[in-house]
């Protein structure tokens, strides 16, 4: 359940299309639903604005396809990280509305397109080409998630020339995901040329003294440029999450209940007068 399906149920129970109780049964549910020994978060959305995503790994094809089922039933959506092709070719037999982006091994399925979350674009960028299966990870999740995405790929510090040429486009994105693996230096000199919030992703593509990205995140960690967040090593999904609670336009519920209790609060002042 998200915002939207509990205003719609709130509006049934005033009008009286639904009564007291289909809306408790339907609300009993929280905070989550059994599917075999996985316990769905239901209303994960409702509390943080993403729904309860799917990682692959360790899960039999059944379960999987159960647990999709369920989110479907649910949000009408789901999303399944770190699946590999051929596990993602059954579920897209399986549901015809699925999009399988190979590169990132994440599956999108929706029943209808995403609202956008807030306004602009989100930029998404790779120092090598070799960082993109993660940036594109970040990528997939955005546009599953409503987000429009600039891909801005291979403008590494080898080559500053190829990053400065993005930057207007760079300038334009409400925030900036960048993908780093080797010595990390790209977002420290991404945030040093913008404005905008840098989320830093560590990849652990480099050579052995890379030792598989912990080279690159503490470089990120130390970075010597302000306004930049660091995820965990090959963590696209993290940041693309990070980057969806910083740009969405306050819709989830804790705005909601602040807004109006800042209406509250404008009344009585009124009254006072």
């Amino acid at each position: 359940m998200n915002q939207t399906d509990l205003r719609r149920l709130l509006a049934a129970v005033r009008r009286g299309t639904v009564t007291e109780a289909a809306a408790l049964e339907r609300l009993r549910r929280l905070p989550f639903e059994r599917v075999g020994n996985a316990r769905i978060d239901t209303h994960r959305e409702l509390r943080t604005g993403v729904p309860e995503v799917v990682f692959a790994p360790g899960k039999a094809e059944l379960h999987l396809e159960q647990i999709v089922r369920k989110l479907l039933q649910r949000h009408g959506s789901a999303l399944v990280t770190r699946i590999v092709a051929d596990r993602a070719r059954r579920l897209c037999k399986v549901f015809a509305s699925a999009v399988y982006n190979r590169a990132a091994e994440v599956l999108s399925i929706r029943r209808q397109p995403a609202k956008p979350p807030g306004s602009g674009i989100i930029a998404v960028v790779s120092a090598g080409t070799a960082d993109v299966p993660v940036a594109e990870e970040a990528a997939a999740t955005l546009e599953h998630l409503g987000w429009p995405v600039e891909r801005l790929y291979d403008v590494g510090v080898a080559g500053l020339h190829r990053l400065l040429e993005t930057a207007p486009r760079i300038d334009a994105a409400r925030a900036v995901i960048v993908a780093a693996g080797m010595e990390g230096a790209l977002p420290t000199v991404v945030a040093g040329l913008t404005s905008r919030p840098v989320i830093a992703v560590p990849t652990s593509v480099g050579y052995g003294a890379s030792f598989g990205g912990i080279a690159a995140l503490l470089t990120m960690l130390n970075s010597c440029s302000g306004g930049v967040a660091v995820v965990n090593i090959d963590n696209g999904f993290g940041a693309a999450c990070f980057a969806h609670r910083v740009c969405a336009d306050g819709k989830n519920h804790g705005d909601t209940e602040r807004t109006e209790r800042g209406r509250v609060g404008s009344r009585r002042g009124r009254a006072g007068r």
